[in-house]
This record gives structure tokens, C-alpha cells and sequence, in this order.
């Protein structure tokens, strides 16, 4: 898997270790007087061999907007869609595992959104019921669609 290095929106890449960015982040935000809510999500898109991973962090300062880190990964292999919602769900929980020192340090609970609808008729719901339980056993918040805008909005609009 190819992994890019950590960047802003904008394309401003992060100089130190992510969990290093975030809690300056959170340290800037707290002493500008803003309350911050933490949502992480990761979504894909096939594009021919190549998979194309994307993975956020979104800093949702409440009532005053929102901005978000990001990370590209390339993945040259197939596979199903409940295997490929599933990696993306477990990107997602790796990261929040990396991170969740510098939230507790901060006294946030991070929210993890999931890329998979709820409703039966789409192909990625096969992997919902896994995907919840896996997040939710770990004793955090899952959204999944349409109420996951980390993975479904932030995310999505990186790799198309």
C-alpha cells in the first residue's frame, strides 16, 4: 500500500507525527475558545486496478465551522465491497486507536463514521452490522450514513 504523507485540506502537508498536528490543533482551538468535536472517517473509490483510500480527521468547531487533516493510500488489488467497507472502517478505528491518548489528554469523544448505508438496498450495507459492532465494541460513536459526513462528505470529495 502506498501511503501519502498527513495534509490540510488546502494541500499544505503536516511537518510532525499526526497525533503530534493534532494535539497542536486541539491546544490552538481550546485557547482560541472554540469547543471542538472530532470526527474521523475513511472512504474508497475503484479506479481501475488501483483502490484510493482517504482518510480524515475533521475538527468541527461548534457554530464556527470545520477543518480537517487528511491522508491518501493506494491499495493495487481487488477486492469485494463488504472487504473493501470493512478496511475502510478498520483504517478509521486504527487511527482513532493512535490518536486516542491526545483525545483523552483533551477530553474528547471522538465520533467514527462509517461510509455504508442503512438501508439494504445499496451493496455496502452487507458489511453495516459488522461495522458498527466492531466500532461500537471498541466504546466508541459509529454514525453510518446518511449521518456520516466525515467519511461520506470530507472523505468521498478526496477521492474523486
Amino acid at each position: 500500500m502506498e501511503q501519502q504523507q498527513w495534509q490540510r485540506f488546502g494541500g499544505t502537508f503536516l511537518h510532525g507525527p499526526v497525533a503530534e498536528e493534532v494535539n497542536k490543533a486541539l491546544v490552538a482551538e481550546q485557547e482560541a475558545g472554540n469547543t471542538i468535536q472530532v470526527c474521523l472517517g475513511t472512504d474508497s473509490q475503484v479506479k481501475g486496478a488501483v483502490i484510493e483510500f482517504a482518510t480524515v480527521i475533521v475538527f468541527v468547531r461548534k457554530g464556527k465551522g470545520a477543518f480537517l487533516f487528511l491522508q491518501k493510500e493506494l491499495l493495487r488489488r481487488k477486492m469485494s465491497i463488504r472487504e473493501r467497507m470493512l478496511m475502510e472502517v478498520d483504517k478509521t478505528v486504527q487511527l482513532t486507536l493512535q490518536l486516542n491518548t491526545v483525545f483523552e489528554q483533551h477530553g474528547i469523544a471522538p465520533e467514527l463514521h462509517v461510509d455504508i448505508n442503512t438501508s439494504a438496498a445499496y451493496k455496502s450495507n452487507a458489511a453495516l452490522s459488522e461495522a458498527m459492532g466492531y466500532v461500537s465494541g471498541m466504546g466508541w460513536t459509529c454514525k453510518a450514513k446518511p449521518f456520516a459526513f466525515a467519511s461520506s462528505s470530507c472523505a468521498n470529495k478526496v477521492v474523486q
